[in-house]
């Protein structure tokens, strides 16, 4: 197993084009043919889990936030970033992290929190944009439930919660081979006409070379025809925060102590009580202000993140509640997300989470 298979796997899930501009997910450090020993999963790269994946005999470490942000002029063990990158390269340590792309997706960091939370009916909340492609080709009839069945199985054709979806319709295709061709109909040098079914289907960005792929491979024709348009339709299955429902409407002291009791918080920073029950909940693992409006046009009757200043508790209006739980804690499940992930495929790898409370904040009670 190599590095390389490591990245497919989470990238599979958590597709890199998913990440933010500011971002640096990916491989960090390490060659991608790198043998791996073993995984180490953590929150966070400090020199404490570079040490717990030495003793471990693990000598790749999959982490939430990438420990390069920015460029560096150089490297002199100045800061603990600078001992990090220092410190893996002479370990042979490979650093991956998967950090704004895993929160984007269905499965990623947000599905965790509301998992633990026990929301039903969940959706994101606000879906991704210029995300989505629409592929148009054209086959011979009797082809044509082959390559569909191709281009399904690839990962096009997924609306929502339905699955190979597609528009056919049948015209007629023409062409004609120069001499050195071998036509899967027709002869070579002569015009032809061919009854055709123009297969049109919407393909995901991040999966549309492999959706290509398997269309080559699928189609009779030595030259396949294919249209690829960009659409701007929001793509729900992936994007920022997530709403759901709790089972049971709550009082916001009690779901203000469910909060507390699931996610270990210290202290919990939140607005007036507007004494309303509590059922639709916003959730954004990490820094969320920037859905605050967003969680308001929802009607969530609260919006659960991390660090909203002074300004954003006025933000709400009283038309919801916000509540910080601080940012380690609503990114803390994290690490068994990627244990999730890797064990779906790699079941008897040697896989650990890491043993330390990597919490940089802490509060006087």
């Amino acid at each position: 197993m190599k590095v390389r298979d490591i990245a497919n796997i989470l990238e599979e899930t958590a597709p890199l084009s998913y990440q933010e501009s500011y971002d640096n997910a990916g491989l960090i450090i390490g060659s991608p043919d790198q043998e791996v020993t073993g995984i180490l999963i953590a929150l966070d790269v400090t020199e404490a889990v570079l040490e717990e994946a030495i003793k471990k005999g693990a000598n790749r470490i999959v982490t939430h936030h990438p420990i390069i942000f920015s460029p560096f002029k150089k490297l002199t063990g100045k800061t603990y970033v600078e001992r990090c990158i220092i410190k893996a390269i002479k370990h042979d340590l490979a650093i991956y992290a998967a950090h704004t792309n895993l929160d984007a997706v269905e499965g990623g960091v947000n599905s965790k929190i509301c998992e633990k939370i026990g929301l039903q009916k969940v959706r994101t909340l606000s879906p991704a944009s210029n995300q989505l492609s629409k592929l148009v080709t054209f086959v011979p009839l009797a082809e044509a439930q082959k390559v569909r069945t191709a281009l399904f199985d690839a990962g096009a054709g997924q609306i929502g919660n339905y699955d190979s979806c597609s528009f056919n319709s049948e015209g007629s295709g023409t062409f004609r081979g120069g001499a050195q061709t071998n036509p899967f109909s027709g002869k070579p040098g002569e015009f032809h006409t061919e009854n055709e079914i123009k297969i049109e289907t919407i393909v995901p960005k991040p999966r549309m070379s492999k959706v290509i792929s398997s269309l080559l491979q699928a189609h009779p024709y030595e030259e396949v025809a294919y249209d690829i348009y960009s659409l701007e339709n929001e793509f729900e299955k992936a994007g920022s925060g997530m709403i759901g429902e709790l089972p049971n409407p709550m009082n916001e002291i009690d779901f203000l102590h469910l909060l507390k009791k699931t996610f270990g918080c210290d202290a919990i920073r939140h607005t007036a009580f507007r004494n309303k029950p509590i059922q639709n909940i916003a959730i954004c693992g990490g820094s969320g202000s920037f859905l605050i409006n967003k969680a308001m046009a929802a009607n969530a009757d609260i919006f659960v993140s991390a660090e909203f200043k002074y300004n954003h508790f006025f933000d709400a209006e009283n038309r919801m509640m916000l509540a910080d739980i601080g940012h380690f804690e609503s990114e803390q499940f994290t690490k068994e997300v990627f244990y999730e992930i890797l064990t779906k495929k790699i079941p008897k790898f040697a896989l650990h989470l890491t043993e330390l409370n990597l919490n940089p904040v802490k509060y006087l009670v």
